[in-house]
């Protein structure tokens, strides 16, 4: 039943990277593979960039609610969350980038001569 819940889930994820935000991170070449959207436990959708879950509690909100009830793990998204456009996670997927792979030019090889 989970997997099938997971299809009817749209993911903003092309390859890698999340086009439709602008400062979004790709995490292509860093060895680490973007998630996709996930159901919580309260029945909301995290992850999809849409923050429109029907079960959400943003729905509902009023001076007598307690935010403690979106505090927690399943509240946050491995990769679709707003902290990977901080420039501290940012330096972290650079330092995760295959730091050997030599710069080449599309039809030069700017490194024959050089050893």
């Amino acid at each position: 039943m989970e997997k099938e819940k997971e299809k009817e889930i749209e993911s903003p994820i092309l390859d890698e990277t999340q086009p439709h935000q602008i400062h979004a991170p790709s995490f292509k070449g860093t060895g680490m593979r973007m998630q996709p959207p996930f159901v919580n436990k309260y029945g909301v959708v995290i992850g999809d960039s849409k923050y429109n879950s029907p079960n959400s509690p943003l729905h509902e909100w009023s001076d007598e609610t307690d935010p403690s009830v979106m505090a927690g793990d399943e509240w946050v998204h491995p990769t679709n969350d707003i902290g990977w456009n901080t420039p501290e996670n940012r330096a972290q997927l650079e330092k995760k980038r295959s730091e050997n792979a030599p710069f080449m030019h599309p039809d030069k090889d700017v490194g024959y001569g050089a050893d």
